[in-house]
């Protein structure tokens, strides 16, 4: 049994790497109405192009109770909110913006 003969489903038909290059498009268009392909090279699978699977829908909620937030999540530490203000740490203004 060859490789190639073990990861390829039997049903999957076999595409030759030029052939694929050269008809790319084509290729695409029917991957995107379901169907699938084994790239091959040298009677060799290189690839096998598929449509994506469907993502699964979010179902809002899940976590609900499983995640907490840090008390002080949206505290900023004081010489980080002076810095953005453009203060010193004492409370005077810093000579940015008294121009």
């Amino acid at each position: 049994m060859a490789q190639d003969d073990k990861t390829v489903p039997r049903a999957l038909p076999k595409v030759g790497v030029r052939e694929f290059r050269g008809n790319f498009s084509g290729f695409m268009r029917q991957v995107r109405h379901g169907a699938s392909f084994a790239v091959t090279a040298r009677d060799e699978v290189i690839a096998i192009v598929h449509p994506p699977q469907p993502l699964p829908r979010r179902r809002p909620g899940t976590l609900r109770g499983q995640i907490e937030m840090a008390p002080d999540f949206d505290v900023l530490p004081p010489e980080l909110l002076a810095a953005m203000e453009g203060r010193a740490m004492d409370g005077e203004v810093s000579e940015t913006e008294e121009e």
